[in-house]
């Protein structure tokens, strides 16, 4: 692998590598029992999953206010049908948003520091919708990035090549002086397409293997 003096800069996948999803299951249960409906754990989060194995595929169309709005409604639409509960799927988004907690890896804020300190630009790069720039702020990050880019903001995602292309051009970075971090073969397939270094997660231990 590059060390950092071979870098100016880094490129960070989001869910997996810098956020860590919190089991949504407890919190959908009280939601849905608020509702009258009674559901074991294990029936949410098999809905759970149908819900996200729907949502990964469009999330590109969640590319603006009312492209993520119809969006939601439809991916809770899928959750309910799954978790066979009759309850109108646009008035229990609001319940279903606010039970999906994002939380920091560990280690992510201290090697972010790290390695702007060291002088290299970071750019977050993810298969999401627009909502990630919310989710980042909510958690106090946004700072630590020159620029986030979710594929719904260019209409590509990884690993097509051009959400790499894009975020390097916003910092001005060629791509063999870049490396992407992630935890998945879209984030090492489309690094290499892009041409930039790939290192897998944990993010928590990258500054130590660029050797800073």
């Amino acid at each position: 692998m590059p060390s950092a003096e071979a870098l100016d800069a880094v490129t960070v996948d989001a869910f997996g590598t810098l956020l860590v999803l919190e089991d949504p299951a407890a919190r959908l249960r009280l939601e849905l029992a608020a509702r009258g409906v009674e559901r074991d754990a294990g029936t949410v989060r098999r809905a759970f999953r149908a819900e996200a194995a729907y949502y990964r595929p469009r999330s590109l169309r969640g590319h603006d206010a009312t492209g993520l709005a119809l969006l939601r409604q439809e991916c809770v639409r899928v959750f309910l049908a799954a978790a066979d509960a009759d309850l109108d799927a646009a008035g229990f988004v609001p319940a279903f948003l606010d039970s999906i907690v994002f939380s920091l890896a560990e280690g992510a804020r201290e090697a972010l520091t790290a390695l702007r300190s060291a002088g290299l630009s970071l750019a977050c790069v993810a298969n999401w919708d627009v909502s990630l720039h919310d989710h980042l702020a909510r958690l106090d990050i946004s700072d630590r990035f020159d620029t986030v880019v979710a594929s719904a903001d260019v209409g590509a995602e990884k690993p097509d090549p051009r959400i790499f292309a894009h975020a390097l051009g916003r910092l001005g970075v060629l791509a063999e002086r870049a490396l992407h971090i992630g935890d998945e073969n879209v984030d090492r397939a489309g690094a290499a397409a892009a041409g930039l270094a790939f290192e897998p997660v944990p993010l928590a231990t990258l500054p130590e293997r660029l050797g800073l």
